[in-house]
């Protein structure tokens, strides 16, 4: 019987768990899939910048599977109830008793697992899961209480004990070491064909072009670029991660965020770097450390489906007066604050798709205790337009702005932007490069230009006075929780 390697969020060949051991498994031809799902492409949502990433290696997943003479088909569905019967539509016609995949870990997702692998399993089609998101899969990890860990600091410290000396193997998939079976042979032509009607509605050129500029593709780039980064870069990570004008972070999320990397991959790579222990090296450690913030919100994700509902970990921030101000949130959105860092870095999302990791806090710390403006409508907004958007990573970065989160920012700590902006942006460059109607600010003012320049809008709130207003608010609701 023939094999089918349903793609997802592992868009890559190499160190693919589900598709080497379904390789080496296989008793008949290995065929490949991936489900365009409208349901969760509005939803979740699925940005154009992303599905036009996602399309591009599909490209190749496909061209890959062709040059081994096997099939790779792309199936779109309305619903997500749609999907069993998709994928047993497929298995029938191209004689599957095999499914393989890789685990992902919000709600909705799970469902539609569990729906596909009952509607096969009832088939006599077996179904083997296997796990490559996270480094430490979500489950393995728990208290002396057998509890989810809720705070990173202790999940970080048994993170870091769990894989201290574990020898992470790379699997290698060789699309060729089973041959296609010449009496079985997979139907190819349409595949092409199926792919491209399959996107051809989301993608456009005014947003594809931009990002074909700034993103290269595939899977041999993304092994250049962490390459280069674990080389070049991640010594000074440490102090240069913070700060947004100078090219500090490893700019991997995108390939993380579709699979075209896997994080063992990147560990490994980091941890190769290094003659001794990685811990011992202060710079290779903090990166790993994003890692392993990547796991732990992949591990709350599944540990508290309720975080898949847009509910707030802290529940009595579900009492919170949040704004719904459509025009505050706009101007924010469009990088119209009057607060020069933050106005930069939104433009910055806007025009590639990418933030630089602290500013990302930066902007959403503004929005949430500036502006009190619901956490949940700057997730989504950053879900529809970041090119690594990432549900788990995304919802916890938010949630820890917001002070809503597991691990959250206590309610009182709250990033002031002109602040951050002096210490990590200090001669301006950055918001020069994406806020041009500062472009002949000096000295210190680029930081607090109000009333300088005719073009640029007044700061829309009092930094200091509604910082003072949200932290009393939070307070006046802790007191009755």
């Amino acid at each position: 019987m023939n094999t089918l390697m349903w793609f997802r969020s592992d868009l890559r060949l190499s160190d693919n768990p589900a598709l080497y051991h379904g390789l080496k498994a296989c008793e008949g031809d290995m065929l490949g899939c991936y489900i365009l799902c409208q349901q969760f492409i509005d939803e979740h949502p699925i940005n154009p910048r992303q599905l036009w990433f996602i399309y591009e290696h599909l490209k190749l997943l496909q061209q890959a599977f062709a040059r081994a003479g096997r099939a790779f088909k792309v199936l779109t569905v309305k619903n997500a109830s749609d999907v069993p019967a998709a994928i047993h539509e497929l298995c029938a016609e191209q004689g599957v008793g095999k499914l393989v995949f890789n685990a992902e870990y919000p709600l909705n997702e799970l469902r539609r697992d569990k729906a596909v692998v009952a509607t096969l399993e009832a088939e006599n089609i077996n179904c083997k899961r296997y796990h490559d998101r996270a480094l430490v899969p979500p489950g393995m990890l728990t208290t002396q209480q057998d509890t989810p860990y809720k705070v990173y600091t202790p999940f970080s410290r048994a993170w870091r004990s769990q894989v201290k000396g574990v020898t992470f193997k790379i699997y290698q998939s060789d699309m060729n070491a089973i041959a296609a079976a010449s009496d079985s042979p997979l139907a190819k032509g349409s595949d092409r064909a199926l792919l491209d009607d399959a996107f051809a509605p989301y993608l456009k050129q005014s947003v594809t072009a931009p990002m074909q500029a700034l993103w290269s593709v595939g899977e041999r780039a993304a092994k250049a670029a962490l390459t280069d980064f674990c080389r070049d870069r991640v010594a000074g990570y440490q102090h240069d991660r913070d700060y947004p004008a100078t090219e500090g972070t490893s700019r991997l999320s995108p390939y993380l965020a579709i699979g075209v990397l896997s994080p063992k991959q990147c560990f490994v790579a980091a941890r190769d770097t290094v003659g001794g222990f990685w811990g011992d090296d202060e710079d290779v450690a903090c990166w790993v450390g994003e890692l392993i913030w990547r796991d732990f919100y992949m591990h709350i994700i599944a540990a508290f489906p309720a975080l898949s509902r847009h509910r707030p970990m802290q529940v009595y921030t579900e009492g919170f007066a949040w704004s719904y101000n459509k025009d505050d949130f706009q101007r924010w959105c469009q990088g119209q604050t009057g607060i020069p860092i933050v106005d930069a870095a939104m433009r910055q999302l806007n025009q590639t798709g990418w933030m630089h990791n602290r500013l990302r806090m930066v902007s959403a710390m503004f929005l949430t205790k500036n502006l009190r403006i619901d956490w949940r409508m700057g997730e989504r907004y950053f879900m529809e337009q970041l090119i690594d958007a990432d549900f788990c990573a995304n919802n916890g970065g938010w949630q820890w702005s917001a002070s809503t989160g597991t691990d959250a920012a206590p309610y009182f700590r709250i990033m002031n932007p002109q602040s951050q902006s002096e210490r990590f942006d200090a001669d301006g460059a950055f918001i020069r490069r994406f806020v041009p109607e500062l472009k002949n600010v000096t000295g210190k003012k680029i930081h607090n230009p109000d009333g300088c320049v005719d073009n640029y809008p007044a700061p829309m709130v009092d930094l200091k006075e509604s910082r003072a207003t949200t932290i009393a608010m939070f307070k006046d609701l802790k007191g009755t929780a």
